[in-house]
């Protein structure tokens, strides 16, 4: 006689008809019963689905752990960047660097990118590099003067030892017709 339940207790099939069952009862991890229709899978996977599908939690258990989970992370992402928003205005005042063009939310973003990149450059060409201090304050005086958010946002995957090279290529579209200072 073939066998009409899996080795699983929380896992059974229904059987209506000859042949490898296609409706699975799923006795859930989370509690939850649910009659399942495995027919789209093949004859040969169905047991081992329904049985992968016992150690999981039932849909709307799924989805409203998912919700959950998506509003923690909003929230945890929202704090870090309002925490590197603070930090880079914060340098950015520091250093008298000009404020920067664009719109509310790319201003936001590209100060955020400015800072990584040039206190990243400070850090890999002058205290772990060889480059003097003078020759960083030109670099530093370079990327004072570009203003365009959209450009720090452009170059916000570039490597740090790089921003010379930058700031030197940057065109004038890119930096203010007048002196911030």
């Amino acid at each position: 006689m073939p066998q009409t339940s899996s080795p699983t207790s929380n896992v059974t099939p229904k059987r209506n008809s000859p042949g490898v069952a296609t409706h699975w009862t799923i006795d859930h991890v989370c509690g939850h019963q649910a009659d399942k229709d495995l027919s789209h899978k093949a004859a040969d996977e169905r047991a081992g689905f329904a049985r992968w599908l016992a150690t999981r939690d039932c849909t709307a258990c799924w989805q409203a752990a998912r919700t959950t989970d998506t509003d923690d992370t909003a929230t945890w992402i929202a704090g870090r960047r309002a925490a590197e928003q603070e930090a880079a205005d914060t340098w950015a005042h520091q250093f008298d660097m000009q404020p920067l063009t664009g719109t509310d939310k790319a201003v936001q973003w590209a100060t955020r990118c400015r800072h990584q990149l040039v206190t990243a450059a400070h850090t890999s060409l002058v205290i772990e590099g060889d480059l003097d201090e003078q020759a960083w304050q030109d670099i530093e005086q370079a990327a004072r003067t570009i203003g365009r958010a959209g450009w720090w946002i452009d170059q916000r995957d570039a490597d740090p030892t790089d921003l010379p090279e930058l700031v030197a290529a940057a065109t004038t579209a890119d930096r203010p017709h007048e002196n911030p200072f």
